[in-house]
């Protein structure tokens, strides 16, 4: 539990620092929620084609620990090592509008 002096909110969880605009802005807050979808969309497809952290750098030519450091969220990947992991699981980057309609 964090308690915020200056404004009187009490943090009982995670979900409240995030939701807490003083804390994360609403553009950190996507940019956070990104990271973690893409990343998890990573390990995602690697277990469904049975591939092992080692199997992808093979396919990839992304050293094993540069996987490692992305999957653990340890690094930000450079959008050129982030093309290179996901063409062999059979994926790409796409900018899309935020507004759908």
């Amino acid at each position: 539990m964090v308690s915020d002096m200056a404004n009187g909110k009490v943090i009982d969880t995670f979900s409240d620092y995030m939701n807490d605009e003083t804390r994360v802005s609403p553009a950190e807050r996507e940019h956070i929620n990104f990271e973690v979808s893409l990343i998890g969309k990573i390990i995602e497809a690697r277990k469904e084609k049975g591939l092992s952290q080692r199997e992808l750098a093979e396919i990839s030519g992304v050293k094993q620990p540069a996987i490692a450091r992305l999957e653990s969220m340890k690094a930000t990947p450079q959008i050129d090592t982030l093309f290179k992991v996901l063409h062999p699981l059979g994926y790409t980057i796409e900018i899309v509008p935020l507004n759908r309609e």
